[in-house]
């Protein structure tokens, strides 16, 4: 064959095949212009496995004091905040990276400066701390790896990377999985631990969405949320979800009408950003986790973010509300600190001083005006955002009108000062350890939301360090065996008229028959609740009993109240500050309400129940 017969061939096959792709292409475009054709391809060509929506784990989070007062022995005011010029020249050189974040104001207050000053609080400790921050979780955990890496080569007190960080206490199991494991290659004294508490986000940390999913959770069904995935502003819907037993869909790349979907966003300011510019993409429909064949194009219509993301969509564009936020789920979001374990253990003096400037400053912040006024100046330094009006004004937190003059709650933080921190780790007697409660809670949630990203997670004890905290409480003798009546939060019923149903589910509590005794197998359903109720610590808890229609209606009354009572002392006798009296509310329905037919063995299982419903505090 000679050449110009090759080239002809060649010619040839190419024009074949063209038609054949053309061909392939229009079918392809015709069968996607009907249902019945987009359903034939979804059978044709099967897209990449989707995981399935499913309702995320449930939550029951420590009640915890919003506020537990100021320690009396208290450093004295520094009057005008010391002279912010004057450096630290004789402290201990320790850098930390933080979020803009106001439970952090008894930290600002402490430096008095981005780097801590002569007459600081902190420099009084013989610590030259300097603040930083990084929004950035991947780069705070790169600059603690550096930080390690430079200690397993002999440097005492490493020039690069970062001491410490603080996150979200909610957030430390996904933090802490993928760290440890990087830092195990220099060996088990290089963990990075959490050694204390700076403060909780009160409110500022929230579920922004349209006032109808407030009203009827079931509406948000559908709907598309912006945040940072497997954080702590995403466990506030996760918990929202679960409480109200609604779908989440875990698959950022599909959209699952009958759940909640996410679009991922690279911070919690571009979450809010997202939702101000009206962010919109092509998504594959699917349902229990399987294509449709359909494709839709999605707006974001809600977000998770914290202040100033939250005052950015109130002033920017408007229309979403508070679902839940903080302020409901009070324990859930501690400012933890995490430290290398090799370097804290080595330099414990040192540590020691930091935590204890810390709480001398959370102690001045909560009670006097212009503690916290220096300390918003600091933050505006460190943060590089906005002013100290701002930074005072959003760590109160406030209601105001957005951009639709809808009203909408913006910020709310609180510090912890050294009683506050005894507390969040369970260290005064009938206490909860709130942040293994929280830390574990959402660890399990990822888990179980993302097995492919995080299998599994360490146990709070192994990433726990109180040895620091107990160090400090021995040498103030600040109590660890119990709490100040100023400690205990003031729980007051609403009336109808400001009664707000925060979430209403069903808990598969066993008894056994007739009686109101706990089976041996409902104790991890009760552990479960109580850490659950832990996290959502700002909320009345009702306990509504139910029966079957088995038996005599007067005696499944007295029976169904029975049972209710029985769940609400078991909770008061494994903590008992943390469920204090009123917090918890009785009802008993007996066999009135029934979920389903009671014709069935199984339908009259389903009836026999125990619902939780979180109700918003009006104290």
């Amino acid at each position: 064959m000679d050449d110009s017969t090759k080239k002809g061939s060649t010619t040839a096959k190419i024009i074949i095949l063209l038609v054949v792709v053309g061909l392939v292409v229009g079918a392809y475009k015709f069968m996607q212009a009907s249902e019945s054709g987009r359903a034939t391809l979804a059978k044709m060509l099967p897209a990449a496995p989707a995981k399935p929506a499913v309702v995320p784990q449930k939550v029951d989070l420590p009640s915890m004091n919003s506020d537990s007062g100021s320690d009396d022995t208290a450093a004295p005011l520094v009057a005008d905040g010391g002279d912010s010029g004057a450096s630290c020249v004789n402290g201990k050189e320790v850098r930390m990276l933080v979020w803009a974040w106001n439970a952090q104001m008894g930290i600002m207050y402490a430096n008095n400066a981005p780097q801590a000053t002569q007459t600081s609080l902190m420099c009084k400790q013989g610590v030259n701390l300097q603040l930083s921050r990084q929004d950035d979780v991947s780069k705070m955990q790169e600059a603690l790896v550096t930080f390690a890496d430079s200690l397993s080569r002999g440097e005492k007190n490493p020039s690069s990377g970062a001491h410490f960080v603080a996150i979200m206490g909610d957030g430390g199991a996904a933090f802490l999985s993928s760290l440890n494991q990087r830092l195990a290659k220099y060996g088990p004294d290089y963990k990075a631990k959490v050694i204390a508490t700076a403060g909780f986000s009160r409110g500022e940390d929230k579920f922004m969405g349209p006032a109808s999913w407030k009203v009827t959770p079931q509406a948000a069904m559908g709907g598309v949320v912006s945040g940072y995935l497997r954080d702590g502003d995403w466990n506030i819907a996760q918990k929202w979800l679960a409480d109200n037993g609604l779908k989440n869909n875990p698959d950022e790349k599909t959209y699952d009408p009958d759940a909640l979907n996410w679009v991922a966003a690279n911070d919690y300011i571009d979450a809010a950003e997202k939702y101000v510019t009206g962010y919109s993409e092509k998504r594959p429909v699917v349902k229990n986790g399987k294509p449709t064949g359909e494709t839709k194009t999605i707006t974001v219509d809600a977000s998770v973010t914290w202040t100033p993301g939250d005052v950015t969509i109130a002033k920017k564009k408007g229309g979403l509300v508070s679902i839940v936020s903080t302020k409901e789920y009070s324990s859930q979001m501690p400012c933890i600190i995490i430290g290398i374990d090799k370097w804290m253990k080595a330099n414990r003096k040192d540590v020691n001083g930091m935590l204890t400037a810390f709480y001398q400053g959370a102690d001045q912040v909560k009670k006097n005006p212009s503690a916290l006024n220096k300390a918003a100046a600091v933050s505006a330094a460190v943060y590089k955002e906005q002013d100290a009006a701002y930074w005072a004004k959003y760590y109160k937190g406030v209601t105001e009108p957005d951009a639709q003059r809808i009203p909408v709650q913006l910020g709310g933080s609180s510090v912890n000062n050294l009683r506050d921190a005894l507390l969040t780790f369970g260290m005064v007697k009938g206490s909860a350890d709130v942040f293994a409660a929280t830390y574990t809670a959402f660890g399990n949630i990822v888990k179980q939301q993302y097995p492919e990203l995080m299998p599994s997670f360490p146990t709070a004890a192994e990433i726990t360090d109180k040895s620091y905290l107990r160090d400090i409480a021995t040498r103030t003798k600040t109590t660890t065996t119990q709490v100040a009546k100023t400690d205990i939060p003031k729980y007051v019923a609403p009336n109808e008229s400001n009664r707000q149903e925060i979430s209403r589910r069903a808990w598969k509590i066993r008894f056994k028959t007739g009686q109101a005794s706990f089976t041996p197998d409902t104790m991890a359903q009760l552990t479960q609740l109580q850490r659950d109720l832990l996290i959502a610590g700002n909320t009345l808890v009702e306990v509504h009993g139910h029966t079957d229609n088995v038996g005599d209606p007067s005696k499944n009354m007295a029976l169904s109240e029975a049972r209710a009572f029985a769940v609400e002392q078991w909770l008061r006798k494994k903590s008992p500050v943390n469920f204090p009296q009123g917090r918890i509310r009785v009802y008993s329905h007996g066999s009135e309400n029934p979920v389903v037919p009671n014709s069935t063995e199984a339908g009259k299982a389903q009836n026999r129940r125990v619902e939780i419903v979180l109700v918003g505090n009006a104290g």
